[in-house]
Formats: C-alpha cells, structure tokens, sequence
C-alpha cells in the first residue's frame, strides 16, 4: 500500500482468515441502514458484502478501496455475483486520500477499516504522512462521524517479525532488514495522542488492545511467512531467498508449535472507536 510501486502479492484465498476475525469492530462500527460507509483496505471485500445486507433495507451504501487490483477484482466480481448494487469498489493508495478529492467531501457517515491500517501507516514515510491519513479519513467523514479500525497493535506477530527480521538480516544487514519491514503496529497511547491532538478534531471514544493467538492455516508458518512477509525477501536471489524462508520456517515451527498439534501466531489486535468533532 505505499505510493511507490510494489508487487501485488495478495489474493482472496490467502487472507479469507481476516475477515472471519472481525465481529467485534463491526459491532463497533454498528451499520444502520441508511449509512453511507467508506471501507479502507477492503480486500476482497467479503466484510462489505455482510454489511450491504444491513444497507440493502434503507438507503444506506458502501464503498471499498484497496491498493490492490486484484483484491478490488475479487471485491467487484463477488458484489456483482451476489446483487449488492450498494457495494462500489476502486482502487485507490490510502495513503493518497487527502490527495483524493471525491472521496474527501464530508460525504460519509462512517469509515471503516480492518486489518489494513498497520500496512497503511507502515508504508507512511514519516509521521507527518501518517498524521495526513488521519486527516484525509477527517475529511471523508460528515460532522459527526465515526472511524471505526482495527490493526496489528503493539506486540503484534512478534515472533514472526523477529523470525523474518533475524534471518534476512544476515543477509543483508539490519538496517536494510528493517527497512523492508511493512508494519507499523502502535499502542493506546500513540494512536490517542495521534488523533486527538497531533490531528485534532477527534475523540477516541473507545480503544483496546486485545492479544489474540490464532491457529495457522493449512500454509502452516511458512505460508504465512512467504505471505505476510514477502517485502523482507524482496531482492534476494532465488536461492538465497529460499534458504531465508527455511531458515524462518525452522525458526517458528519451534517457537509457534501448539502441543495439541498445528501452529498458532500471536495476534495482538488495536481496536479504536474515535468521533470527529
């Protein structure tokens, strides 16, 4: 999701996990009929099609954006499959919203966003790009709204992080390990600070950082690791790159083995409810 260009490594298969895990920050969000919502980071928009159900008995509507073509492909498909004609999709780079002028006219009630938000603010070249985000979500949202988001929170897949971190700093040092790090994973605190005052004009009304340890799928560690960590081994030639992703997969099929069988990762969820003024 960062503005300069990057492999497009998603797919709907691959991550229909995420959305399975999202009951409590919809709740949150709580859609009426009549909203109009704006989705950041939509996926493939399977979250938009259960919302739509609620939308689809008033007036209300949905529009998902995604730095991903394919992810906004499956989005589009899946709500012309299903007849969600209130579910509309584009692709559009988040952290380009301030810069998006049909999105920036106070038109919606809500914004929502799940699991995207520590891809968003890590592709963010400074604080102060961060801080625009918020801003650019400030200006989507009609007097009065909400921005209802979950993320990775402080602690989040910190063993896998540490695992991918080690091995291809080995490689090439850990400076430039770091520097392909994606995430960007913060706590209480700064999001609050973030938002009420290096922004301004909101109120976080509710935050909560939940630790969540979650089965892997059948892709086991590895799959996760060439997945969700594909940035970390960008660059290296192919053998070295897979001597890197078994140096990982050892690494967390000791430290993530779940005695009853299976793998399990350690999620750490950030909730936030948070009200322009």
């Amino acid at each position: 999701m960062a503005e300069e260009k990057k492999d497009d490594h998603w797919s709907s298969e691959a991550t229909s996990f995420v959305p399975k895990l999202a009951t409590k920050i919809v709740q949150w969000l709580d859609p009426q009929k009549d909203d109009v919502i704006l989705d950041i980071g939509c996926g493939d928009g399977v979250l938009d099609l259960q919302i739509h159900e609620i939308l689809a008995q008033g007036s209300g509507s949905i529009h998902g954006t995604d730095a991903s073509p394919a992810m906004i492909e499956a989005a589009t498909q899946a709500a012309k499959s299903a007849g969600a004609s209130k579910c509309t999709f584009e692709v559009s780079d988040a952290l380009n919203l301030a810069q998006t002028p049909h999105l920036q006219q106070g038109q919606y009630a809500k914004v929502f966003s799940n699991a995207a938000l520590h891809w968003i603010l890590g592709a963010a070249r400074s604080g102060e790009q961060q801080a625009t985000f918020f801003s650019g979500v400030q200006d989507a949202l009609a007097a009065g709204g909400v921005f209802a988001f979950e993320m990775g929170g402080l602690g989040n897949v910190g063993e896998m992080r540490a695992a991918l971190l080690a091995a291809v700093a080995r490689r090439v040092g850990m400076a430039e390990a770091a520097r392909r790090d994606p995430w960007f994973f913060p706590d209480e605190a700064w999001t609050t600070r973030m938002l009420e005052r290096t922004v301004g004009g909101w109120r976080v009304e509710k935050i909560e950082r939940e630790y969540r340890p979650t089965r892997a799928d059948a892709g086991g560690v590895e799959g996760w690791a060439r997945l969700f960590g594909a940035q970390f081994f960008e660059g290296l030639p192919d053998a070295e790159r897979e001597e890197c992703v078994r140096e990982v997969k050892d690494v967390l099929e000791v430290v993530c083995r779940d005695p009853s069988g299976g793998f399990h990762i350690g999620y750490v969820r950030l909730r936030v409810l948070a009200r322009k003024l």
